[in-house]
């Protein structure tokens, strides 16, 4: 039988070359880190100006569209209390939940 061992340790068999590629490989993951930190920064950055942006155009237009509003719609801008103004009539007075519908009243007679 054949023994072969796999060399599972570092690349090359001189110390001086193996710490040069734990250097180099620590260096090259701290740069990665730090370049992933300023992109993610910098994404963010944008991302909070193009929102900010955004939101003071809405603002304008919405703005601009009340002052272009009648002066009725303007007064009642404010009140919040959920109110339709209207009028109504009761065309069937069965369906308005009342007792006494017409039908009742004829079973007395």
């Amino acid at each position: 039988m054949k023994n072969s061992t796999v060399n599972r340790g570092l690349p090359a068999g001189n110390p001086i070359a193996n710490l040069f590629v734990i250097v180099v490989g620590a260096l090259v993951i701290g740069v990665s880190v730090v370049l992933g930190f300023v992109a993610f920064v910098v994404l963010g950055s944008v991302l909070v100006v193009l929102a900010g942006v955004i939101g003071l155009r809405l603002w304008w237009f919405n703005r601009k569209l009340r002052s272009q509003a009648p002066d009725n719609q303007r007064r009642h801008d404010g009140d919040n209390s959920g109110v339709i103004e209207g009028e109504f009539r009761v065309l069937d007075k069965s369906r308005d939940g009342s007792r006494d519908s017409p039908r009742d009243n004829n079973r007395g007679s």
